[in-house]
């Protein structure tokens, strides 16, 4: 497997190109890194198009030529350098570089925290449109106090961490593999899922348009649905359909079903879609998952389907970054079964994790800790000037 490491900083002392020179000796066994540098890149700026320059489209195909990306940021003023994110512009201003391309992220600091605040922008970047690299959820290495991380042939000192980066990315591996089999439909064993629900099953509700903006409305009275106060017996008990809503809106998540006919039926309206984790509106309800996902994106959503149509899995769980460094969002696709097992569609539901877990830390007194990778706050200074590894810019060199 080809691999290319981008060296986040353009500093001559920089201990995010040791982190990748390691990755690169200690686990030459398991794929080839090549390291590629960001000293020569030009700051961004469209008036003066440096797309065709030699450095950009240097870098631009060992990219395309590779099967992944790692990136190694350090963490400037809480965010990544500048000439990272001039890098990242030229690779989605008229070429798309890491379109579809798996990437990982790592990062070191001299603090206890590692690069985690870099790391976070970093992932809502590549997530960016023109960008649109398929960057691996909920694995990150972070590698803090790194002056005394490394000994001196420059090989990490502590096999906690050590185990932890190899199963990191022993796990990038799997998932560089996974995007290549979503990426070539056409080698894929499975059968193409009809995201635009052009099928029926046995609870289709035929004669109305499934794009119709107020199609619950034309599909109850279609059916003749119940609403109200009128009873319905469950499997262990008797509600009306209010206190079925009542039951659901009360859920401190966002619910969403889709049946095996991929066909959008529900969502927990407690709040517009602007206020939403992931957005809905009451007129997608009926709609095929075609209509409620870009065509982008199409591939994705197929294979999430796949594997759970298919029984690879039950769930699948995707960590979305980009609400920011004080959510930690998590959207679950849940396989749903009748009672003979047979897969009846996705139970989606999405919520913030991290007021969870703060309520935990704080009745239990326990605090989130670790080594070197660990995380924690990174905002002090350091006095060596020019590594790049520091968590500001502000370091004189």
């Amino acid at each position: 497997m080809k691999l290319v490491g981008i060296v986040g900083s353009s500093a001559e002392v920089s201990y995010n190109r040791t982190l990748l020179k390691y990755i690169k000796k200690q686990f030459k066994s398991m794929f080839d890194l090549e390291i590629l540098e960001i000293k020569e890149v030009p700051m961004f700026n469209q008036s003066d198009d440096q797309t065709n320059s030699e450095v950009i489209q240097n870098i631009h195909r060992k990219i395309l030529e590779s099967d992944g990306v790692i990136i190694a940021t350090p963490e400037h003023n809480h965010t990544i350098p500048a000439g990272l994110k001039s890098l990242l512009e030229w690779l989605s201003f008229k070429i798309h570089s890491l379109e579809d391309k798996p990437v990982m992220i790592v990062g070191a600091s001299y603090y206890d925290q590692g690069s985690s605040r870099a790391q976070l922008h970093l992932r809502q970047i590549l997530d960016a449109p023109g960008v649109n690299a398929m960057v691996m959820p909920g694995n990150e290495f972070l590698l803090g106090k790194v002056k005394e991380a490394f000994d001196e042939n420059e090989d990490l000192k502590d096999q906690r961490t050590i185990d932890f980066l190899e199963s990191t990315l022993e796990k990038f591996i799997k998932f560089v593999k996974l995007v290549s089999v979503i990426e070539e439909p056409k080698e894929t064993v499975a059968k193409p899922e009809d995201l635009y629900a052009t099928g029926k099953v046995d609870t289709t509700i035929e004669g109305v348009d499934m794009a119709a903006d107020d199609w619950v409305e034309q599909a109850a009275k279609a059916v003749n649905a119940v609403e109200g106060n009128t009873y319905v017996k469950l499997d262990r008990g008797i509600l009306t359909v209010d206190q079925l809503n009542y039951f659901l809106a009360s859920m401190p998540m966002e619910l969403t079903y889709a049946d095996h006919n991929n066909q959008f039926l529900y969502y927990n309206y407690t709040k517009e879609a602007d206020e939403m984790l992931a957005s809905r509106t009451p007129g997608q309800a009926g709609n095929p998952l075609a209509n409620c996902h870009p065509e982008s994106k199409f591939n994705s959503v197929s294979w999430v389907i796949q594997q759970l149509r298919s029984g690879a899995t039950d769930a699948v769980r995707v960590h979305v970054p980009t609400h920011g460094p004080d959510k930690y969002v998590v959207h679950n696709y849940q396989a749903m079964h009748d009672k003979e097992g047979n897969y009846k569609g996705i139970n989606e539901y999405i919520l913030d994790f991290k007021p969870i877990i703060d309520w935990y830390l704080k009745q239990t007194g326990q605090k989130l800790v670790g080594d070197v990778d660990a995380v924690s706050g990174a905002s002090q200074n350091d006095s060596h000037g020019g590594v790049d590894a520091v968590s500001s810019a502000s370091v004189k060199g």
